[in-house]
């Protein structure tokens, strides 16, 4: 199973440098779990730019994905793996729900690198 984060959505959809990584996992359907987090941080960003037309086809492919949630105590263990990872709370959440599900994170973030389960493309700019 696998995980894109918010940020390799977004970077497949604007078709930056690293959309080719994020293709290949993304195309994988069946293989694909999405955490909530991830449909309201790529729909509030796709938002923030400007980018409402392309809201109903993404959220069209992300409908057919399996959601991949956590418990309240899975919650408070991504609470305490923010803590003991320095990770912001999106981050935490996003990663531990990989780790809970048992798949791989799929992610541009630096600041995930180097995490059990990260495959980590660094952002070419």
């Amino acid at each position: 199973m696998r995980v894109v984060d918010s940020c390799g959505w977004l970077e497949y959809l604007a078709g930056g440098t690293n959309a080719a990584f994020f293709e290949a996992v993304l195309v994988d359907e069946p293989a694909l779990l999405l955490p909530p987090l991830v449909i309201f941080e790529v729909t509030r960003r796709l938002r923030v730019l400007g980018q409402v037309q392309a809201l109903d086809p993404v959220l069209t492919v992300m409908e057919r994905l399996t959601l991949a949630t956590l418990t309240s105590r899975q919650m408070a263990e991504a609470a305490h793996a923010a803590q003991v990872h320095r990770l912001a709370m999106a981050d935490a959440i996003i990663w531990h729900t990989a780790q809970v599900h048992g798949a791989l994170l799929y992610t541009q973030d630096v600041d995930l690198k180097g995490l059990p389960g990260v495959v980590y493309q660094p952002k070419i700019l």
